[in-house]
């Protein structure tokens, strides 16, 4: 541990201690945490970003959309707008945020909505969409105002929870035993083959509890996507450089799958859900133009892509050749099947319900 974590612990105890004790308001009753007559799946985690939300999140609408009503709610980050927004075809991400936009753009028949008190944006989706059966709750671990019927605890494969620390000393926003709350624990982004020795010893770390499913799960990256369809020769050719520039929490499992694409991987790392302006722009361009190479390319993530893509920037960008890689996230070892039948078993139960008043 270095100096600064051990001169921050005191500061860590004391921000955990208040969650703690504002956890504990919830579970006396003090505070209020409602429930909701229709099935509501909460997909959060204990650490500030980057443990891969997103892609479990369209994992459970691929899972659920062709049967059931679906909606998902989030607070919509950095959005510019306030209060409740349903997302159309035409919104943008600074209307409901970058995350919404993806959804919205990747499943048409899902009802995305944004809402900084989740309760509220709930009544609101019920009231408006009459048939709706199931909400799914993006980032929501810590929004106890909501008592969700299955909570989705996400820890990542290199930075799990029992190894980290309450703010300001680590990145963990309670205690690690607040984990007790999920009745599911996903160690996400571990490698594509994953050994029972490391299986077993993380299992042994984490201890869940006789009513956790402990999963284990990886991210699988799809075909390259040109913003620009003029590009799409260019995925023909053997890359010699590749730049990446994100703005997301963690990049690095797409910096690994990157570098098996090319020779060079050069790498500009930008703010978790960055804004990206015109002088951001010009520093990638320049730097693209600066690597004296042959066949090089721009990658950015998903998340970035939908940020440019609908925003006065794309033009400035449409002549470079930047691609997106969606990516999937996939379980390993039949943990699907645990994970697929715990979730539909919970919907069945939970999708009747009456008009909320």
């Amino acid at each position: 541990m270095d100096i600064l974590r051990v001169l921050l612990i005191p500061f860590a105890c004391l921000y955990g201690l208040i969650m703690a004790l504002r956890g504990k308001m919830f579970d006396w009753k003090i505070l209020p945490s409602q429930s909701f007559p229709l099935a509501v799946i909460s997909v959060g985690n204990l650490s500030y970003g980057g443990t891969g939300k997103t892609p479990v999140v369209e994992y459970l609408i691929r899972l659920l959309s062709d049967t059931y009503k679906v909606a998902t709610l989030s607070r919509g980050y950095k959005r510019k707008t306030r209060g409740f927004v349903l997302a159309s075809q035409s919104s943008t991400y600074e209307e409901i945020g970058d995350e919404p936009l993806q959804y919205k753009t990747k499943y048409e028949n899902v009802e995305v909505a944004v809402h900084e008190k989740r309760r509220f944006g709930i009544r609101k989706l019920i009231k408006t969409f009459p048939d709706l059966n199931v909400v799914l709750l993006d980032d929501a671990y810590q929004h106890r105002y909501v008592k969700p019927g299955l909570s989705i605890l996400l820890t990542d494969f290199h930075k799990l929870y029992v190894n980290d620390y309450p703010l300001p000393a680590g990145t963990l926003r309670e205690f690690r035993s607040a984990a007790k709350r999920a009745d599911i624990i996903i160690v996400t982004k571990t490698p594509g083959v994953l050994s029972p020795i490391t299986r077993r010893r993380i299992t042994g770390m984490i201890k869940p509890r006789l009513h956790q499913q402990l999963l284990f799960s990886y991210i699988s990256y799809g075909k390259a996507i040109p913003l620009n369809k003029k590009n799409e020769e260019l995925l023909k050719k053997k890359y010699n450089t590749i730049l990446l520039f994100s703005g997301i929490a963690n990049s690095y499992p797409l910096q690994e799958h990157l570098q098996t694409m090319c020779h060079e991987l050069q790498v500009m790392d930008f703010m978790d859900h960055h804004k990206y302006t015109l002088q951001d722009l010009e520093k990638i361009k320049e730097n693209f133009d600066n690597m004296f190479t042959r066949n090089k390319v721009i990658f950015t993530t998903e998340k970035d892509a939908q940020r440019l893509d609908k925003s006065a920037l794309r033009e400035v960008i449409k002549n470079l050749p930047v691609f997106y890689i969606p990516i999937k996230f996939k379980f390993h070892n039949g943990d699907n099947i645990i994970f697929d039948d715990q979730i539909r078993e919970y919907v069945e139960k939970d999708t009747g319900y009456e008009q909320f008043s």
